[in-house]
């Protein structure tokens, strides 16, 4: 069934709170202490003239789970900026626990696994992260000699809408005939097919209702985007109910379909109700992405047709029941009281209708630059030189659990890679 989905942003966050800006943090030292109120790092800036008309050897597009450790990676050796619609994660109250966030910038030990997992590569003298700052296209140069059509840098505007001013960074230019940098879009599932269209790459009959001239005519942006669909089920919160550790950051498992997620207090220990819920691991139903707007502030159509296809819905009646029994257990209810959706003793038929009413995001999406189709095994957008997408858009399907754990790795691992490249040397294993 269609859905459709509005985006927010956080630089180090994506879609869902997981500050992993905890590899650039780590620039400094492992135990440096971040801001306790709203600001900015030394490498931190909403200003877009400390920006504007000045080169990089990579620009990365996006602060989230995969754009701060590969721009950290790639920082070792060369000029990285970060683009980031959003704004600083340090002092956000929406990220206190209270409000279901619970991010690693919050682990004030030292001891702790946030603090002894976090790497310390990368040169903050090499970076410069561009706050409160969305991209608006990308710049191509065509050399018609060469017969090659290359990413020469980037526009962007204000996130705030106070001005429609566009602005520009570059790539620098490669030096004694050797290999230069990419623009690198790691804003998502949704934010890199937005961009790729916005910048003229994609199916030439949608850019031209929008009279974007075309860069590239690539049929496959925008196509296959998925997400994990959920099923929900509501107790009466018991006043046992107390808040524990943080939890898991992200997890990784196989051979499951479908998995219930743990307890979560939503926003108030004071609250009345809560629930238990449960999300399919590998949906078939496959969704779109299209432009709805040539601002970029403004969100993309997403249609994810969730449980279109009959074996998405049969997992979700599936789900339910499981989740029914696990309500209905004494370790359950000890804790949360008992469930209050009577309606899940139901048939099957009205527990199909169910899933079809409540069915509900986890934000785990994916697709829309997938491998093979917008980008080769390299992550490079087919058809043109110096662009690439790396992040959770280019998979066919949802690695387990949070994909968060996948995603952090694949920027850190893609990042060594484009190192070694630079360098002339073999590709790692």
């Amino acid at each position: 069934m269609p859905k459709t989905m509005s985006q927010g942003r956080i630089l180090g966050l994506g879609l869902l709170v997981a500050s992993v800006f905890l590899f650039i943090d780590s620039f400094e030292c492992t135990e440096y202490s971040p801001p306790s109120t709203q600001g900015e790092l030394p490498y931190m800036t909403s200003n877009v003239e400390e920006v504007s008309g000045k080169s990089f050897d990579y620009i990365v597009v996006g602060g989230g789970t995969l754009g701060c450790p590969l721009a950290a990676t790639l920082s070792e050796k060369f000029s990285v900026l970060v683009v980031e619609r959003g704004g600083s994660p340090y002092g956000n109250p929406f990220l206190d626990r209270e409000y279901y966030g619970y991010p690693l910038i919050q682990a004030d030990e030292f001891s702790s696994v946030a603090q002894q997992f976090t790497p310390s590569d990368g040169n903050p003298k090499n970076i410069t992260v561009l706050l409160n700052a969305t991209v608006k296209n990308i710049i191509f140069h065509n050399n018609s000699k060469a017969n090659e059509t290359r990413a020469h840098g980037i526009r962007f505007i204000k996130s705030d809408g106070s001005t429609n001013q566009t602005y520009e960074a570059y790539l620098n230019e490669a030096k004694n005939l050797g290999s230069s940098g990419d623009v690198i879009l790691s804003a998502g599932a949704l934010g890199s097919p937005q961009i790729l269209l916005l910048s003229g790459i994609g199916p030439g009959r949608d850019l031209k209702n929008f009279d974007i001239p075309v860069v590239l005519d690539l049929e496959g942006v925008g196509e296959g985007i998925q997400d994990n669909p959920s099923i929900a089920v509501v107790f009466d919160t018991s006043p046992q109910i107390q808040q524990g550790e943080p939890p898991q950051v992200a997890g990784i498992a196989n051979d499951f379909k479908f998995f219930i997620e743990g307890v979560v207090v939503w926003t108030s220990f004071n609250s009345t109700g809560n629930r238990i819920a449960a999300k399919i691991a590998l949906p078939v139903s496959k969704g779109k992405l299209k432009l709805n707007s040539t601002d970029p502030r403004r969100n993309p159509f997403v249609t994810f047709n969730y449980l279109a296809e009959e074996e998405d819905l049969e997992q979700c009646v599936n789900m339910v029941q499981l989740l029914r029994r696990v309500a209905g257990s004494e370790s359950v209810t000890v804790f949360l009281g008992h469930h209050s959706q009577s309606n899940l003793n139901s048939s099957s038929n009205q527990l199909r209708q169910f899933c079809k009413q409540n069915v509900k995001t986890f934000y785990h999406n994916h697709g829309g630059c997938i491998v093979g189709s917008v980008v080769d095994h390299e992550y490079r957008v087919s058809g043109v030189k110096g662009l690439r997408v790396i992040d959770s858009s280019t998979f066919t399907e949802s690695p387990g659990t949070n994909p968060m754990a996948t995603v952090l790795m694949l920027g850190r691992y893609q990042g060594i890679k484009l190192l070694r490249e630079r360098e002339n040397c073999l590709p790692i294993d």
